[in-house]
């Protein structure tokens, strides 16, 4: 068969059967190298453990194995609880994030000193021990255990899998061949293949993410290697549980049976590994133990494994202590030999840590969830948005390292040749933008840096403006918002307010007089609120300052507005507009994709009904801004079908000043309180979404702007390094990232921005809300501001309330493709 020719469909078993007579390893490689970069890029993972030998006491004697010992050769049959707990500490210290527990086979069956600590521990059994430690794990670290047990029946995994974020049993061989006397399972219950075939299937069933593999060089055929492997494919298609495929080489080990038996040579582990490649596709991670091929880790990424498995920097492998695991430094050179990027994993892989709710216990998705990245690899830093004031050193010092476009992925320059050249880019070529990872990292944000150079110049803008947040009172439910108070918050971040129109006209005034150009409006949707409320406050603005710029009410306030007056969105805008409202902020948009809206604010508008008022407000003569609120329950292909919207609404328009990336604080969060969201963007993830935007609205948008207030000043920098031109406003009075947690302060003075600038060298200047001149007066006014007057946030009158009658609240829905999901 031709080996190359693998890419649609995997092989069937008869064809599988027929690599057994291929001895072309070279070829061989060719084919699995180009599966495996189809389904995992330049990425090779591996997982930051802690190896917990919980007891080497086992009842079977497979002939190779050092870790299995006699109760006389062990201090104690069972780790302690404290001693466990200590190790995990401190590797937690170190970054691991994975707990390995790897025990013996059921002692307590063969020895009675098992039987004896387990009585006096008050256990049945040592199951029952492990689920306890590792629930102790769980409960006091925010390490997730990872438990290799053996044979289990359906209670015992049902037992565990409240405690383990994944399990696993090493399959090593289908052969019952090698159970026979004089070969080396003879005598070991636990190695039939049969019963470590069922442990496979009931965790499958169970939903349990599940690691597996094979031992090869035991005495088994080439033929049975892949029998081994199709066995694990055919439980793997059944149940879909699989999350990575072991080949592991047989190191003979001095004291042992096979201690003078051959190890497989290196030619043997390549054909191996790029024909388990072959049979599983593009999209399984096939691992290698690095520990025990020292010296040729490349050629192993050469023939197809993507995945390094657990490493440890405080532990020695207990099963292979001959074979000291690599420092990670050096990992990474040896990956980078191969042209991959080594990038940590949970020991719950990607794909079953974002399906959290198929295949979690409920107890464990939160834990999970809060250690996760957007693509589901875990968070390697203390970043946080709103704030950290120092940015990940780590990160800072790999994007001040040229990076040559010869040494990176193909596809990747290929994509951004394309944006440069203002070509719209897919949607799965954005999400490719948004998955770069190490020197990918640094090339995109300096390529995204020059063009912004090129469109917009070294001058870094920003508008002095003062943020009125007229009431906080909100009858929707979206799951990010901390500001918004309904019944079920009043006494989260303060009281509820609904200022009247004489403090909304003194904070107006207040700001022309400090120099502001505009009054950035937004609040709660008030149940009492109505379109005329709107059209009320545009007139108290202009009635004492009727030179400012009104950049007000985000699209859900217009399309409420028009709902509750019985208007078209278009008339409604245009009355907005003849009441004085100079533009629309593009706010309310979060992420504009209905699957995610469906998670954080299902009783919003929608992302059809969003588009549709900014559209309208375009038509009607009002510029609007765009903006996208990410890093809680989304992934990049929804932020590339956000902005592939931005873009085509802008090519049929023309009408957005800005595009504002506004990453998600957490800290006081709804959604993330109870444990739905993750805790914002990484540092990583925001400084791609800054260059991302730049690089795929070339052409259409020419002004990327980064939030100081969720940056604070180093991110904000680094962001201006990476394709933003843009600070926004001074702000003056900044409420609603300041009550979702961020302490980056509610403002900036024009003096403190423009050091700020300086600082990185660049040029500062001010601007206007849509992108003109700023008069002098107005700019040596912001100058010479005075103090801010400590503001009043009207309280709400409840017997006001109580007597004014209660308007019908309108709502939208999100539309999906399997309907729609209504709220009442």
């Amino acid at each position: 068969m031709n080996c190359n020719n693998h890419a649609s469909a995997l092989p069937t078993h008869q064809q599988a059967l027929q690599l057994a007579e291929k001895t072309d390893t070279a070829d061989l490689m060719a084919a699995a190298r180009t599966l495996r970069d189809r389904g995992f890029r330049d990425l090779v993972t591996y997982s930051r453990k802690v190896f917990i030998p919980l007891t080497q006491l086992c009842r079977d004697v497979c002939h190779y194995c050092t870790f299995a010992q006699t109760p006389k050769r062990v201090e104690q049959a069972y780790m302690p609880l404290e001693q466990v707990l200590s190790t995990v500490r401190e590797a937690e210290a170190m970054g691991c994030k994975e707990a390995l527990f790897t025990l013996g086979e059921r002692p307590e069956d063969r020895y009675s000193a098992a039987r004896r600590a387990l009585d006096e521990m008050g256990f049945g059994s040592t199951l029952e021990y492990v689920a306890h430690v590792a629930g102790a794990v769980l409960e006091q670290t925010g390490v997730l255990p990872h438990i290799n047990a053996g044979c289990m029946s359906r209670e015992e995994i049902r037992m565990l899998r409240p405690v383990s974020a994944s399990m696993g049993i090493m399959l090593e061989s289908s052969s019952s061949r090698l159970c026979e006397k004089g070969m080396p399972h003879y005598g070991s219950p636990d190695k039939d293949p049969e019963r470590r075939l069922d442990t496979l299937r009931v965790a499958g069933q169970e939903k349990v993410p599940f690691t597996t593999g094979i031992l090869i060089g035991i005495g088994e055929t080439r033929r049975e290697r892949i029998e081994s492997l199709l066995a694990i494919r055919d439980v793997h298609q059944e149940y879909g549980h699989i999350q990575e495929v072991i080949i592991q080489n047989f190191r003979a080990k001095p004291g042992t049976r096979m201690a003078e038996s051959p190890e497989p040579d290196l030619e043997d582990l390549l054909w191996t590994i790029a024909v388990a490649r072959i049979i599983f596709g593009p999209e399984m991670s096939i691992q290698a133990p690095p520990n025990l091929s020292p010296g040729v880790l490349p050629r192993l990424i050469d023939a197809g494994i993507n995945d390094w498995g657990g490493v440890s920097p405080v532990t020695p492998d207990f099963v292979n202590p001959e074979a000291p695991w690599p420092h990670v430094e050096k990992l990474a050179r040896e990956s980078a030999l191969a042209g991959k990027h080594l990038q940590q994993r949970l020991t719950i892989y990607p794909e079953y840590a974002l399906d959290a709710a198929s295949w979690l216990d409920p107890g464990l998705r939160s834990p999970v969830l809060r250690m996760l990245d957007a693509e589901g690899y875990p968070r390697t830093d203390d970043w946080v948005t709103g704030q950290s004031k120092d940015v990940p050193q780590n990160l800072v010092q790999e994007l001040t390292v040229p990076v040559e476009g010869s040494g990176l992925s193909p596809e990747l320059t290929a994509i951004v040749e394309r944006a440069k050249n203002g070509k719209s880019l897919s949607e799965r070529e954005i999400e490719r933008l948004f998955q770069a990872r190490g020197p990918e990292v640094a090339y995109l944000c300096a390529e995204a840096d020059q063009l912004r150079r090129e469109v917009s110049g070294e001058t870094v803008r920003y508008v002095v403006n003062r943020n009125i947040n007229y009431t906080n009172v909100c009858y929707f439910k979206c799951q990010f918002c901390a500001f918004s108070k309904g019944k079920l918050s009043e006494n989260l971040r303060g009281r509820p307010y609904d200022l009247d129109l004489e403090e909304i006209k003194r904070r107006s005034l207040e700001a022309w007089q400090r120099g502001a150009t505009e009054v950035c409006m937004q609040g709660g949707i008030h149940p009492e609120y109505t379109g005329q409320t709107y059209l009320d406050i545009l007139a108290a603005i202009k009635s004492v300052t009727p030179d400012m710029h009104v950049h007000a009410f985000s699209p859900l306030e217009v399309w409420q507005g028009a709902e509750t007056l019985g208007l078209p969105v278009r008339k409604f805008l245009q009355q907005l507009k003849d009441a004085g409202l100079s533009s629309l902020p593009g706010t309310a948009a979060e992420v504009l994709d209905d699957e995610v809206r469906a998670q954080i604010c299902p009783d919003k508008i929608n992302t059809r009904q969003w588009l549709e008022v900014i559209e309208t407000a375009h038509e009607v003569g009002l510029r609007t801004t765009a903006t996208i609120m990410f890093g809680h329950v989304d992934r990049p292909i929804h932020w590339a079908r956000h902005i592939s919207r931005i873009r085509a609404l802008q090519q049929r328009t023309n009408g957005i000043t800005e595009f504002v990336p506004l990453p998600f604080v957490a800290q006081e969060s709804p959604m993330y309180l109870k444990g739905n969201a993750r805790k914002g963007p990484t540092f990583r993830e925001t400084l791609l979404m800054h260059a991302v935007a730049r690089l795929a609205l070339h052409a259409v948008i020419d002004n990327i702007q980064t939030s100081w207030v969720k940056m604070g000043e180093a991110g904000t920098a680094a962001c201006l390094n990476s394709g933003a031109n843009d600070l926004g406003g001074t702000l003056m009075n900044e409420t609603i990232t300041r009550s979702a947690g961020a302490s980056h302060g509610q403002e900036k003075t024009p003096a403190q921005l423009e050091q700020l600038i300086r600082d990185i060298g660049r040029p500062p200047a001010q601007r206007t809300t849509i992108y003109g001149q700023v008069a002098e007066e107005r700019v040596s006014a912001s100058f010479s501001a005075a103090p801010l007057i400590p503001v009043v946030n009207t309280a709400i009158d409840r017997k006001k309330c109580s007597d004014t009658p209660k308007p019908v609240l309108v709502r939208s829905q999100v539309e999906l493709d399997q309907g729609l999901i209504v709220t009442a």
